[in-house]
């Protein structure tokens, strides 16, 4: 059975940083981008960043680039999501994903076939 678990979220003040943490089990994911999402409160879910199989190619949403960093690491079949110069319009659930086997990196999330349930990042002001 695939699981995907979120974990590294939290409280935070703006300005600050925090690292999310995507741990895979079932089975392995070297041949497909992974990537994360999230969704505020009332809000649809929205793409963040999305890696590569080998990490070479990232993809960001305009409103995180330049603050987050997305990395992974095949041995441990993990995504990390660094995120730095947190604001409150980051505030929402963060979702780590899988995509259909392939390289193409895509923002939709129709693209992505396994998802965790999501760990709760909350910036204030």
């Amino acid at each position: 059975q695939v699981q995907l678990v979120e974990s590294g979220g939290g409280l935070v003040q703006a300005g600050g940083s925090l690292r999310l943490s995507c741990a895979a089990s079932g089975r392995t994911f070297h041949d497909h981008v992974m990537g994360w999402f999230r969704q505020a409160p009332g809000k649809e879910r929205e793409f963040v960043a999305a890696a590569s199989w080998n990490g070479g190619n990232t993809l960001y949403a305009d409103s995180v680039k330049g603050r987050f960093t997305i990395s992974r690491d095949n041995a441990k079949n993990a995504v990390y999501l660094q995120m730095n110069s947190l604001n409150p319009e980051d505030t929402a659930l963060y979702y780590c994903a899988t995509s259909f086997p392939g390289h193409i990196i895509r923002e939709t999330s129709g693209a992505y076939n396994y998802w965790g349930r999501g760990t709760q990042v909350t910036v204030s002001s």
